[in-house]
Order: C-alpha cells, then sequence, then structure tokens
C-alpha cells in the first residue's frame, strides 16, 4: 500500500503567507492530506484556510514544533478552536490531553528532538521504547524525523523497527526532497509523509511550476492525475 501525502504549505518550517494560493492551485489534484505550520499565518487566515480545505474534502494537518510544554499549550488549542483533523509534532506531555482531549488525532514526535531544523537522536532502542511509552498513553500515531536523524546510516533500520514495534501510524517528516527519499520513504512502509519546501523548492521537477512538483509526486505514488 502507497504511503498517503501529507502536503504541507511550510518554507523553513513556517507556513508560507500565500499559502491559500498555493491551495487553490493543487485542490483539485489526488492529495491525501494538506497541513501548515502554526507560524507565518494570523490565526483568522489560518483558520479560514482550513475551513476552505474542508471544504473541499480534505482533512487537515497542524504541525507544531515545540519541546517546552508551555509552548505547546497555545499551539494545542488553535489546532482545536480552528478545527484541524490532526495535531502533529510536540514533544508529548500528558497536559496536552487536557486541552484536545478527544477532539482531534494526536501524532507526536518520539525520541529526542533538538534544534531547529530539528533533529532526532537517540538510539534506536531509546525511541521504540519512548514511542510505545506514547503509544500506551493514547497517541493515535507518530511523526518521526526520519532523514533529520543523527546517524544517517541507521535510517532504514529506525524507520523498520519503530513501524514494527507500535500499532499506531508513522510519518516520516521532514527532508524528503528527492526521488530518492521518495522512493525509499515508500519501501520503508510507512502509513504517510509530508512533503513542504521540497514543493516550493521544485526539487522534483526543476523549472517546472508548484502544481508540476506537486503532480509528479502524486503520479510516482500511482495516482491518476
Amino acid at each position: 500500500m502507497m504511503p498517503k501525502l501529507i502536503l504541507m504549505f511550510t518554507l523553513n518550517d513556517v507556513t508560507v503567507p500565500d499559502a491559500m494560493d498555493y491551495f487553490e492551485q493543487v485542490k483539485d489534484l489526488p492529495v491525501d492530506y494538506f497541513g501548515y505550520k502554526e507560524i507565518g499565518l494570523e490565526p483568522d487566515k489560518m483558520k479560514a484556510l482550513n475551513d476552505e480545505i474542508h471544504q473541499a474534502g480534505f482533512e487537515s494537518f497542524l504541525e507544531v514544533v515545540e519541546y517546552e510544554e508551555e509552548k505547546i499549550a497555545a499551539p494545542a488549542k488553535l489546532a482545536v478552536d480552528s478545527g484541524f483533523d490532526f495535531l502533529m509534532g510536540t514533544i508529548y506531555y500528558p497536559s496536552i490531553w487536557k486541552i484536545i482531549g478527544k477532539k482531534i488525532k494526536y501524532f507526536p514526535f518520539c525520541g529526542k528532538i533538538y534544534d531547529r531544523p530539528s533533529v532526532l537522536d537517540g538510539t534506536i532502542d531509546e525511541i521504540v521504547a519512548d514511542a510505545q511509552r506514547i503509544e500506551a498513553a493514547g497517541a493515535d500515531g507518530f511523526d518521526i524525523l526520519a532523514y533529520r536523524y543523527k546517524y544517517k546510516d541507521k535510517i532504514g533500520e529506525l524507520v523498520n523497527t519503530l513501524k514494527n514495534s507500535v500499532k499506531v501510524p508513522i510519518v516520516s517528516a521532514g527532508s524528503i526532497n528527492s526521488f530518492e527519499r521518495l522512493d525509499q520513504t515508500i519501501a520503508q512502509g510507512v502509513w504517510g509523509f509530508t512533503i513542504g519546501g521540497a514543493f516550493f523548492e521544485k526539487k522534483f521537477v526543476p523549472g517546472g511550476s508548484y502544481r508540476d512538483n506537486v503532480a509528479a509526486v502524486l503520479k510516482k505514488l500511482g495516482k491518476n492525475i
């Protein structure tokens, strides 16, 4: 089964200011999900875009890159108030459930995450143990920063081990910026993956349009364009 594409309207971990215009360019394509970060758009524009995504028949992800508990509360509340279907990212804290309840699904990070752009650290055993602990606490899935793993030669082993150690979906997020990495991601058998900046930077069809780049990835996934 092919993984799901979560198209992110983000560049350098920030939502692009004209995200609505880019959505209009691709909303007729067979994208699986759309998403963006909690920074880069004012809350009213963020909600307006999310409403448009829903009206077009799609579900949405809000990805939050925060590591401290007190900095996660406001974005988590924003995800609920703006009507997102998924909250993705954040270091896991039990207090987040008090904010989101079961109103939306929660795909937190697992493992040791730090810096910006984010780095994933820790041994595979440590990351898996962290994921199993969080899964037992009710997580609906995981946001795994596979291509930002500190140990590049172990990316495939990490994803495969994690996928076989938990029952919830795995999303490979960040730095999928070539057909080589896309092929690897497909072969890894994850539930889904994100692409944001690589579409804006035209990594798949150099010289092509934003839509051309999205369409090229969808064709690779076997979608009819």
